[in-house]
Order: C-alpha cells, then structure tokens, then sequence
C-alpha cells in the first residue's frame, strides 16, 4: 500500500471522527444531562394524611325523695366532647427530609343539665294538698374549627418497629350558653326565666398522641405505611389513623369510599358496608380523596373506571369508564380534599352473559398533566334487588319456603334476598282463601295489593334497595299487576320502583272453571274475592 493512500485513508477517517463528535456525542451528552435533571431526588420525608380524633361522654340520671317524703328531685345531665383533626403531611420547607402538618380542625363540646322537683303542699293549713313542681335547665355549647400547623414526627427503629406522632395546637371558638326554669302549683304564681349568655370567645386546647410503636414496617414496602392507635382513659377514648409515603408522587390518592341513599329518604347518604354492599339499582356515590403534598398548586384530573383485573374470566378485559366517571380538581399546596361522581349501578349484579358479578373493582386514576400520577382500587358488592315473592290461592307464604332462597343463593349469592309476602306478618300478609279448596274467607286482589304495598316498603327498608323485582304465583300475578298499575311508588330517579314482574301460571284471561266451582256446584259457603 503506497504511503500516499495511508496518508489519506488517516485523514479522511479524522475527518469523519470530528463530524461525528461534534453532532451525536454531544447530543448524546445533553440527553444524559437532562436525564439526569428530570429524576426526581427522594428528601425522605413523610407525607399523607394523619386523622386524630378525641371523644368523651358522661351522663348523670337520678331521681331521689325530697327531706319532706311527699316529692322527688330528678337530675339528668349529659356532656357530649367531640374533637377531630384532619392533617394533611407534606415535605417541611424548612428542613429537608422532615415533614410538617397542615391541620383542618373541628371541635364541639356540650353540657346539658336538666332539673326537676315536685312535692305534694297545701296552701290552706292542710284542708286541700297538691303538686308543686318546678324544672330547670342550663345548657353551654363550645365549638370552633380552625386551620393551623401541627407538629408531625415518624420514628423509624432499627428493628423495622416505628411510631406516629401528632401535636395540634390550641385555636380559638365560641361558646353560648342558656338557663330556662318554669314553675306550676305555687300557692303564689312564680314567673319562669330564660336567660341566654351572649357568645363569648374562647380558648380550645390542643391535642397530641404518639402510637405505641408496634407497628412495624412492610419489608417489600418500606416506603408505605398506614395504620391505627386508639388510647382510652378515664372515658377518654383517642385515635390515630394514618396513611404515609415516602419518596411517592405528590399528587396521590389517600381514600376511596362509596356512599348510597338510605331508604326511603332521597340525598341522605351514608356509607356502605363492606360486607353488605349495595343493591343493584341504587345510586352510588364515589367519593376519592386527593392530596397535594408539595409545595405548590396542582391541577388534577381523576377517572373513575371498573376495572377487571383478577377476575377469573374477564381478568384481560380493559378498564372502562364509568358513566360520567371524570372530574377535575384544583388543590392548593398541602391541601387534602374529595372529589365525587354519582354512578347508577343498574345491571351491575350479573355480567352480560348472565353470569353473576359477585364484586363490582371500581378504581380511581389520578393524572397530573396527562401522566398517570396514582390510582387506587376498591371491591364494592352489588346484589341483585331482592325479589318479592306473592303466593296465588288457597295458599301461603310457606309455599315459596323449600325452594326460593335457596336457589338465589346458588345462582348468585347470599346478599340476593326473597321476600315471601307474608312471613313477617306484621308487615303484610295476603289472604287467599286458606288450605286448598277451604271455604275460608278470602281479601280482594285491591286488598291483597294493599298488602303487598306494605311488604314491598319492608323489603327496601330491611336491604336499603330503592328498586325490587316481583314474582307472582297464580292469583299472586293478579296481585303484582294491580300493584303495579295503581300503587307503584315514584322513584326520584325517574325510574320505575318495580324493574320485573314474572308471573307463573297467572290466569290473565280469566279463569272459566271459577263460575263452575262457585255457580253450578255451589262448593263455597262464602264469597272467595279473590
């Protein structure tokens, strides 16, 4: 190879080198430097939510005989103390890798005390006697809420052991106070008072409690804690709950809960039992609580869907949004608040192929400009609206008894409920004429209805469902039909109270052989209405 070649060969591959440091390396340095920029550096601090709450209550009621022996002094007093801090953790700016609370408190206190006392006197030196009584009441009410810093400490021991403490410091509320008294039978009128004290201000102490340090860290998760430590003393009863992260996003999800209507008071929600449930039908409300733990104000947007994973047929299925199951959220720096949607559970119990759906997994997925930021999954069960159950002629409720419940149980589960008009006869009960071919007197089809009404009400109130099924037996479809025409409840959900009817064996078209029985052969003594 001649030398000029080599030469050449040198310079070109120089030349090749340069072009090429001067472009990809260097973008390949800066995309080195700005992943290193966006890894997000852990402080190792704790943040969450820490909830305490201090209850206490007495009461003192008794009645004693007067000196006299002719009367009584009764005393009822009861004081109600109720004390509950909502802290929100977040990263102290002050001390990097500690954590600092942001307290949300509420406080009420009250005392009520009730006086009364009657004795038998004469006015005329013992010709005539009677009662003289007199009542007394005084109440004092102090409440306050307030928002103010509070000291958050998590001790971690070298044995995986830690413990939680919170110290909530004083605030300031109101208190009120009044005094009533009235008097009867005095052998001279005495006048009653009513006082009210004007509000005054006043000092609300704080609160702190430290857990017992027992708990002890998840080793596959040391970064999550959560838990709770109650105290009681002298009818003093405390609780710490709390829910803490460390190195975790600052947008986070600390709670989800569902809520239904309690039957039949329409918007007076409450929470649903885990093992209870819901009904199908019935509204529910999902409720997610978000927390900003950083330093600065975040926008949110939360997506309620059901989600399938872990099922054991439809375990690959996608996650679907729920019915109006977005929402968006604004939370200020270390603010903790709820985000809502109201979901209607309608077809919820049974899968589309008519198998049943024993667990509703309902998650919330919180996204902080379009990235995932955390979610959280919970179970809720829905049962299929219990089922009315209405027995036909010359029969009872008993007649439902070997079969109904039992196959409710297996083709579902035991939260599906039947309810035989009539077992509970002191919420309603048919009369269809007694044993067969009785002459026993028997109640109309309007009458009957009327009962079925009543039962229907008990039904929904014993499993909190705002919509029922019915199934009738013979004249028992009758009953159900009438029901449905002239005495069906309205729903506030536009929706009908009575989603079935199933009608076994129900003579809609009139049953011929009836004017045989009671014409031609004259069998029953008395008219059978039904």
């Amino acid at each position: 190879m001649s030398n000029s070649f080599i030469f050449t060969y040198r310079k070109l591959t120089a030349i090749f080198l340069i072009i090429f440091c001067s472009s990809n390396f260097s973008a390949f340095a800066q995309t080195r430097r700005s992943a290193g920029q966006s890894a997000p550096k852990c402080s190792g601090a704790w943040t969450g939510v820490i909830k305490y709450t201090r209850t206490q209550s007495q009461s003192d009621n008794k009645t004693i005989d007067r000196v006299s022996g002719r009367g009584k002094d009764t005393r009822n007093w009861e004081m109600k103390y109720e004390y509950k801090a909502n802290i929100a953790v977040v990263e102290s700016p002050a001390a990097v890798g500690s954590s600092t609370g942001k307290a949300s408190i509420n406080h009420s206190f009250s005392s009520i005390e009730k006086n009364s006392a009657v004795e038998r006197n004469s006015c005329d030196q013992g010709k005539t006697w009677r009662d003289m009584s007199g009542t007394f009441s005084t109440e004092t009410k102090t409440s306050g809420t307030g928002n103010e810093e509070a000291n958050v400490t998590v001790g971690v021991n070298s044995d995986g052991t830690y413990s939680v403490s919170v110290g909530i410091p004083q605030i300031k509320g109101q208190t009120t106070g009044s005094q009533t008294s009235t008097f009867s039978g005095q052998c001279t009128k005495k006048e009653g008072k009513n006082l009210t004290m004007p509000p005054a201000t006043a000092s609300i102490e704080g609160n702190s409690l430290t857990s017992d340090g027992t708990h002890r860290l998840n080793p596959d998760d040391p970064n999550r804690i959560s838990g709770s430590y109650t105290r009681s003393n002298y009818g003093v009863t405390e609780t710490i709950t709390w829910s803490l992260q460390k190195c975790g996003a600052k947008l986070r999800i600390t709670d989800l809960k569902f809520e239904h209507m309690k039957f039949p008071n329409w918007n007076e929600w409450k929470e649903i039992e885990d093992l209870r449930g819901t009904i199908d039908g019935n509204l529910v409300k999902i409720k997610a609580t978000v927390l900003n733990a950083s330093g600065e104000t975040k926008y949110a947007d939360l997506k309620f869907k059901e989600t399938f994973k872990g099922d054991k047929w439809d375990g690959s299925r996608p996650d679907g949004l729920l019915s109006n199951g977005e929402a968006s959220v604004r939370l200020e720096p270390g603010e903790e608040r709820e985000v809502e949607i109201v979901w209607d559970s309608s077809g919820y119990a049974w899968f589309n192929d008519g198998r049943p759906r024993l667990l509703q997994r309902i998650k919330a997925e919180l996204e902080e400009n379009g990235k995932r930021s955390d979610e959280m999954t919970k179970n809720l069960t829905i049962a299929p609206k219990p089922l009315i159950l209405m027995h036909g002629i010359w029969s009872d409720y008993r007649i439902w008894e070997p079969l109904y419940q039992n196959l409710l149980t297996t083709s579902h589960s035991y939260h599906w409920k039947a309810y035989a008009v009539g077992k509970n006869a002191h919420y309603g009960a048919m009369s269809m004429g007694g044993k067969f071919l009785s002459d026993w007197y028997s109640d109309s089809v309007y009458d009957n209805a009327d009962q079925v009404a009543r039962y229907v009400k008990y039904a929904q109130e014993d499993s909190n469902a705002w919509h029922v099924d019915m199934v009738g037996h013979s004249t028992g479809g009758l009953v159900g039909r009438l029901y449905l025409h002239k005495l069906m409840k309205p729903v506030s959900d536009g929706r009908p109270q009575v989603k079935h009817l199933l009608m076994l064996g129900t003579p809609n078209g009139g049953a011929k052989c009836v004017e045989v029985f009671l014409g031609k052969f004259n069998l029953f003594k008395k008219e059978l209405k039904a």
